[in-house]
């Protein structure tokens, strides 16, 4: 495999090259006189504005076509990097640069990172004809033939297989410490459905918290705890972090400054095979963790879409969460869960509808028309004018299900006319959930067994368990086959 390494590695420097050149050119646009004129340009009248900016790209040639046209030029030049990359893979490495330049451009992202040795992982084709390309059970480019491990039982696999194949993407990644090489298909239609998985046609509404999320479907609600099988460790991660600091300021005391800080200005930095070792270990748990999330988060979206394809819930600002709750964001993602749910809602031909959580104030909100603040921490509703008593996020969800998403406005007749028919459903969603955060919070490590005991010690338990009716008036890619190991 020390072939595709070494393609990987040139692929990463034309890669830079290519960066470079585009970040000097989009410079160059910037502070010339027709960029400033298309400033002027008032944001209303949009398309004379996105002509007058697309002339001053054009002036200093900044757009894909001319890095992809710069990125030849380069591989010409350089016979290594020629030998090793295909011009469909050149062009496509170029397109990846100018990609990473229009997120920096549109605001997406703060600054442009070049990769460094290691970094670069992945590279691709253009289509299944040339280049990198999948002959049926192997992949073949330039001189090299790579046969596939190919699983026959595998259903999702065969599925791939059997679909048009527009192009091949080569990936590497590591897993305790051993490079593994990957082939990913990306082919023309739908993925491939389980037959567990099946989508349901209703509406649901969603409500997504830092630590719980509530669904509520046509029949059934879910309540439970965000993630919670998801087992955290950061402790052993801080413990990691700590010693890799140590050990890379063992390594470079040039670096820092006597207080502590490191020095301003270009430095080169020397790791050690100890640091190394310890990164490693890092990585490893990282990886471990990300994959465990990713399988929740799925397995949560499956749920969800099962009782339902168009799903309603508020914009919840992730990065307000990140600056109080960093960690748990970081290490829950319930933006990669929002990220998941459009994808598989759209893909199942459904829809995820967002409104502002200003307008709504669903958390405040009664079905008699009552409005009250609550605090955060106060986890029931319970309206002071008709006496209703239910649970926060279930209460949010349900009536998230009768929010008009373009007038951003909650029909509350409606949603008292569907109260009577979903309110069994929706104490049962808070009595269940109750119980699996009363059983998560009596662990195999805790003296507490005994029922009462139980309740006393979980604060959402002993709030939460006896819920009283007061009211009676949820691209097309598959797995990854591995080609080989280095």
């Amino acid at each position: 495999m020390a072939v595709l390494a070494a393609r990987l590695e040139a692929g990463r420097q034309l890669y830079n090259a290519v960066l470079s050149e585009g970040l000097t050119r989009l410079e160059l646009v910037r502070n010339s006189e027709l960029y400033n004129q298309a400033k002027l340009v008032p944001k209303t009248n949009k398309k004379e504005r996105d002509t007058a900016f697309k002339k001053a790209r054009e002036a200093y040639r900044f757009s894909d076509y001319d890095l992809q046209y710069f990125a030849n030029a380069i591989a010409i030049a350089s016979v290594w990097i020629k030998s090793n990359l295909d011009a469909q893979t050149i062009q496509k490495i170029a397109t990846r640069a100018f990609k990473t330049l229009e997120r920096l451009i549109y605001g997406k992202a703060n600054k442009a990172r070049f990769k460094q040795k290691g970094q670069f992982a992945s590279l691709e084709g253009k289509t299944n004809k040339q280049g990198i390309r999948w002959t049926g059970s192997s992949v073949e480019w330039l001189g090299l033939k790579l046969s596939g491990i190919i699983d026959s039982n595998d259903p999702v696999l065969l599925h791939g297989l059997n679909s048009r194949i527009k192009y091949v993407r080569l990936v590497r990644r590591i897993i305790n410490q051993k490079t593994y090489w990957y082939a990913q298909l990306v082919c023309e239609g739908l993925a491939y459905q389980k037959p567990k998985n099946v989508i349901g046609d209703g509406i649901v509404g969603i409500d997504l918290g830092v630590s719980t999320v509530a669904i509520v479907g046509d029949n059934q609600t879910i309540w439970q705890p965000f993630a919670e099988e998801l087992t955290s460790k950061q402790k052993k991660i801080r413990r990691l972090q700590r010693k890799m600091d140590r050990q890379r300021r063992a390594n470079n005391p040039d670096n820092f400054n006597p207080n502590g800080t490191v020095k301003k200005g270009v430095k080169r930095w020397h790791t050690s095979k100890r640091y190394k070792k310890t990164a490693n270990k890092k990585r490893e748990i990282d990886r471990k963790q990300a994959g465990h999330r990713k399988s929740l988060h799925g397995q949560l979206v499956n749920q969800t879409l099962a009782l339902g394809k168009t799903v309603k819930t508020e914009k919840v600002n992730v990065k307000a969460w990140q600056q109080i709750y960093g960690k748990s964001i970081g290490f829950k993602a319930p933006s990669s869960f929002q990220s998941e749910l459009v994808r598989k809602a759209e893909s199942a031909g459904g829809t995820v509808l967002k409104f502002s959580t200003r307008k709504t104030a669903l958390s405040q909100t009664c079905l008699c028309g009552n409005r009250q603040k609550k605090s955060l921490s106060q986890r029931v509703h319970n309206c002071s004018e008709c006496g209703l008593r239910m649970q926060r996020d279930i209460f949010s969800a349900y009536l998230s299900r009768y929010v008009d998403p373009k007038t951003e406005t909650l029909s509350i007749p409606s949603a008292r006319n569907g109260w009577l028919g979903m309110e069994q459903s929706l104490l049962d969603g808070w009595r269940s959930g109750s119980n699996q955060s009363a059983r998560t919070a009596t662990s195999s490590k805790s003296p507490i067994n005994n029922g009462s005991e139980l309740m006393s010690s979980n604060p959402i338990a002993r709030e939460e368990s006896e819920p009283v009716r007061a009211n009676e008036t949820c691209y097309a890619s598959w797995n990854l086959m591995p080609l080989g190991m280095g």
